[in-house]
């Protein structure tokens, strides 16, 4: 294990940052299909083709992002990254895998306000139909994964039923609180680690310097968010980023919270532009390009899609430096396995709870809407189409509904 670890400090010296930034380019253009797929495609690219690491080294690693809040797929770009060619690296890879769909989203947000005559708000309109049906699939595939026996199903319900008495962000969190309670309490973790250990350039110093820029963020920005636009922007994109659990479609509710109910963002523009996230490459977090671009209030367009996708994946970034030193021990406790389990479960139920609304009472209004919407569904699931082909025949599907009347 020693020669296997020394090997793959060896191997990562050897890279640079713009050897690391080619290569996430390539992925950030041709990586379609959410956070599952990038995995699949990085270990295709990186363990596989170029042998930056081994399997059980990158198994480890996506073990550990997927246990964290954030973007799972971009945690892993960024650590991959960082084990590469160090912090110019780990920059590189964000930027790379980002950027492509960030600036497709934001020329998207520009033009969407001109679109109009029935072919255009037809396609806007099968966009947000869409959006019901990609999220069906994640609640679908993300239960069968995170809720496989009774009593986490049960968690994934108490989720729903704390989201419909105490709704928005507010809720969302203490839905994620009791999901990781009764987690504890059910206590299904076995301490098993996975892979062997992940050699990374993170000290203990660093590690914790970033956990507490992470905590000063949370507890610092609700203050400071009355004193500017700017300030409450950041301050709702970096909760939205920080409470991320289970995946890339779990942002949605926390972005509905956070830019749709205070009025920020209407709900017809918010499906649509989540709609379109699903037919570019890359991070689904880069949907908070499109929503700092289209904010009512400014900062909007360019200035307010920078502010909102740095804020979005910053929590992210700093909660995985400030676990790596400390994550080859942590990961061996049952408890801690246990209490991630509940809170997988309740993302479940928060998911399923978006699911109804907005995605579906926003974009359902009759049958016809919802005869396209399973359409879709059944394309994804049944036909294994991918997500950016039934983005395409949605947008079209919407369309034809507009020439029907």
């Amino acid at each position: 294990m020693q020669d296997q670890d020394q090997t793959e400090r060896q191997a990562s010296a050897r890279g640079t940052p713009g050897e690391v930034f080619i290569t996430f380019l390539k992925l950030g253009l041709t990586s379609f299909g959410g956070p599952i797929a990038h995995l699949g495609y990085f270990r295709e690219e990186l363990v596989k083709r170029r042998k930056w690491l081994s399997d059980p080294a990158y198994a480890d690693l996506v073990a550990l992002c997927q246990f964290l809040p954030g973007p799972a797929s971009s945690q892993v770009g960024f650590a991959l990254g960082l084990m590469r060619a160090g912090w110019l690296g780990a920059l590189a890879a964000f930027t790379a895998f980002t950027l492509p769909s960030a600036l497709m989203l934001l020329v998207f947000a520009m033009t969407a306000a001109r679109i109009a005559g029935p072919l255009g708000s037809g396609a806007l309109h099968g966009l947000k139909i869409v959006a019901v049906a990609i999220v069906a699939q994640a609640v679908w595939g993300m239960a069968k994964a995170l809720c496989p026996d009774k009593e986490r199903a049960a968690i994934a319900v108490v989720a729903v039923a704390l989201l419909a008495f105490l709704p928005g962000a507010l809720g969302m969190i203490g839905a994620i609180l009791a999901g990781a309670a009764l987690g504890l309490v059910l206590g299904r973790g076995t301490g098993a680690p996975i892979g062997g250990p992940i050699a990374m350039p993170v000290t203990r110093g660093m590690a914790v310097l970033a956990l507490l820029v992470f905590l000063g963020l949370l507890g610092l920005l609700p203050l400071l968010a009355g004193h500017g636009q700017a300030l409450a922007v950041v301050d709702s994109f970096t909760r939205a980023g920080a409470l991320v659990f289970g995946g890339g479609h779990v942002v949605l509710p926390l972005l509905e919270a956070e830019v749709v109910q205070p009025g920020w963002v209407t709900p017809d523009a918010f499906l649509a532009g989540y709609g379109a996230a699903q037919a570019v490459p890359g991070p689904l977090f880069t949907f908070a390009a499109y929503l700092g671009a289209v904010l009512g209030p400014e900062p909007n367009g360019v200035t307010g899609a920078a502010i909102a996708l740095v804020a979005v994946f910053l929590p992210g970034f700093l909660i995985l430096i400030g676990v790596l030193p400390f994550w080859d021990r942590f990961r061996s406790m049952a408890r801690a396995q246990s209490l991630m389990q509940g809170a997988n479960a309740a993302v479940v139920g928060i998911l399923g709870a978006a699911l109804y609304t907005p995605v579906f009472t926003s974009a359902i209004t009759d049958l016809r809407d919802l005869t396209l919407a399973l359409a879709c569904f059944v394309l994804l699931v049944a036909w294994k189409m991918p997500p950016w082909g039934v983005v395409i025949a949605a947008a079209l599907g919407g369309i034809g509904l507009g020439i029907l009347g």
